[in-house]
């Protein structure tokens, strides 16, 4: 049982304290929620020049693990913001893991990764960090965000020009007025119960108890699945390690189950003690945080409602299998900052917004597709899907083509292969994975200061890649550029790690070629969120400037 004399946990951190400051009566940017959708949304709009109000219902940083799996997607985002070296530094990277059924191992899966890549398929770290790192860089920004905790918005009023909302603070309520509102608040969203929306999908029975426990350990960082294991048979079992020496334990518990009993540290201890005595854990540990969860797959239909605009768990709840959760919510937050920016500043107009919902809906349907393969597989939502996981198990012990079925699908960049936004590309059927609508390629590169990655272009204005046999940009290339001077940069790749440039950067491997399919002359145009706009092998520059200008209908105004 746990021993009373088990090292304590690292306390989370807490959030600054500011001084005291009035309350704005007008913002750019409103955002109901300060978890790590909403913060990181701050974050990014900062970044961009675009002021934000963060409203939040607690006093601090969330209590327990809560969304732990940071996706090397989500890395790149927080990147953007420089919150990923602080969270690569606090983080347990992984890029496998195993599955037993009872006592016998028959999966060991190994996600792709690569030597000398920017960051690991996945890394581990507790949520309240990243709600931490993201606040830091929200208020750092060129537009710091304002952040206020013990606040939660309570009614919502749109108007013509923007969203009046009523905020619950400790000293009373006040009126805040906003061009957009963003609503980052939760399963259990205010803003959505005001504007009347309902989400829609499944909602499945089986319960899975979470503990965070502190205890030592050697064991290797990867994902530990046991299926009906002799420490508690007929049980699922899920268990990652977590900085400052933490498991999380996930365990289903059985359909006759009373759920408020099954979370009472009575109940809890025990059946932890077992799986550890099993595993050979023996160091002492204590709990930390005991919850119940079970899994839902649903969503909105539509992710904008006039000025007011949903991400992260408020627009879409997606099971935890497979770590789509949090890692979509950065997505949106990706997805969403720089549309919103673009508007905001008069560089588009409002109708971008669209194919922000257009996009991160069909993400989610995609999400909800893989989650509930998933879920069906780690919580059978009946005797059917029982039988079927039980006969796939016993199979996968000596078949290794059936060990597959038993792969829990990492969450993955999703392709927007229908957005509205999607450009031309002239490299028909032969063209590489790097098609308008897909995440543009990671590949090694070299500058001026030093070998990087290619995904550190990204995240701030349009790139325009071009694969030159020199450092020079064409110039019509570079009359287009200097036209957009805050929306639009360029890069020239280049073969020769000698060749330098101001805009030049070398292939280090030949990755980029290979990946981008590219021969001199090749022309990609990247979306600040990492998508590729448009490709081609032959540019002609009318064709360019085309494919950009619905989206910087007014950007030539600051070249003036």
């Amino acid at each position: 049982m746990p021993d009373s004399t088990a090292p304590h946990a690292a306390v989370p951190p807490a959030p600054p304290q500011l001084p005291s400051r009035p309350w704005p009566q007008r913002v750019p940017v409103l955002i109901a929620g300060g978890g790590p959708v909403g913060l990181t949304l701050a974050a990014l709009l900062a970044r961009q020049g675009i002021a934000s109000l963060v409203v939040e219902a607690d006093d601090g940083y969330c209590a327990g693990s809560r969304a732990i799996c940071m996706s090397r997607r989500s890395l790149e985002i927080l990147g953007w913001v420089g919150a990923d070296q602080r969270t690569v530094d606090t983080g347990l990277p992984w890029v496998g893991g195993r599955s037993y059924y009872r006592d016998a191992e028959v999966l060991h899966f190994r996600m792709p990764s690569e030597s000398g890549e920017r960051f690991a398929p996945m890394v581990n770290i507790q949520q309240y960090y990243l709600e931490a790192f993201a606040h830091e860089a929200a208020l750092s920004g060129a537009a710091p965000a304002d952040v206020r905790f013990g606040a939660r918005v309570r009614a919502v009023r749109q108007h013509g020009d923007g969203v009046v909302a009523e905020i619950e603070t400790g000293d009373g309520v006040v009126q805040v007025d906003a061009q957009w509102l963003v609503a980052c608040d939760g399963g259990r969203s205010t803003v959505r119960e005001q504007l009347g929306l309902r989400m829609e999908g499944t909602q499945y029975e089986g319960r899975y108890v979470i503990v965070d426990i502190v205890q030592k350990t050697r064991r290797e960082v990867e994902r530990l699945a046991w299926f009906d294991p002799p420490s508690n048979p007929g049980s699922t079992i899920l268990m990652h390690r977590q900085p400052d020496d933490i498991w999380r334990i996930d365990y289903q518990i059985r359909d006759d189950e009373d759920p408020e009993e099954a979370v009472k540290p009575e109940n809890v201890l025990p059946r932890v003690q077992s799986h550890l005595d099993m595993i050979g854990e023996t160091e002492p540990w204590q709990p930390l945080w005991i919850s119940i969860y079970n899994a839902k797959c649903l969503t909105l239909q539509d992710y904008r409602h006039g000025r007011v605009l949903f991400a992260g768990d408020a627009a879409h709840l997606v099971p935890i299998f497979g770590v789509r959760g949090l890692n979509s919510g950065l997505d949106d937050a990706g997805n969403l900052a720089w549309k919103l920016a673009w508007v905001l500043r008069g560089d588009a107009s409002d109708s971008l917004l669209d194919s922000y919902s257009a996009e991160r809906v069909h993400a989610t349907r995609q999400n909800i597709a893989y989650g509930a393969k998933s879920t069906e597989f780690m919580a059978p939502p009946d005797f059917a899907f029982r039988l079927m996981r039980e006969a796939t198990l016993r199979l996968a012990q000596h078949d290794s083509a059936v060990r597959s079925l038993i792969n829990p699908r990492q969450s993955a960049p999703i392709a927007y292969d229908s957005s509205p936004l999607n450009g031309p590309s002239d490299f028909g059927d032969d063209g590489p994975d790097a098609a308008p609508g897909m995440p543009a390629p990671e590949a090694r590169v070299a500058g001026a200061s030093g070998i990087g990655h290619l995904t550190q272009c990204f995240g701030q204005a349009f790139t325009l890649l071009y694969f030159g046999e020199g450092p020079m940009l064409p110039e019509p290339l570079a009359a287009l550029v200097q036209a957009h001077p805050d929306t639009l940069q360029a890069r020239v790749i280049v073969s020769s790690i000698g060749v330098s440039g101001e805009a030049a950067l070398a292939d280090v491997a030949g990755q980029a070629c290979a990946r981008y399919g590219a021969q001199p002359g090749t022309l990609y145009a990247i979306r600040p969120d990492g998508y590729v706009l448009a490709r081609w092998r032959e540019p002609a520059w009318d064709a360019v400037r085309a494919a950009l200008a619905p989206l910087m209908q007014t950007g030539a105004r600051h070249a003036s």
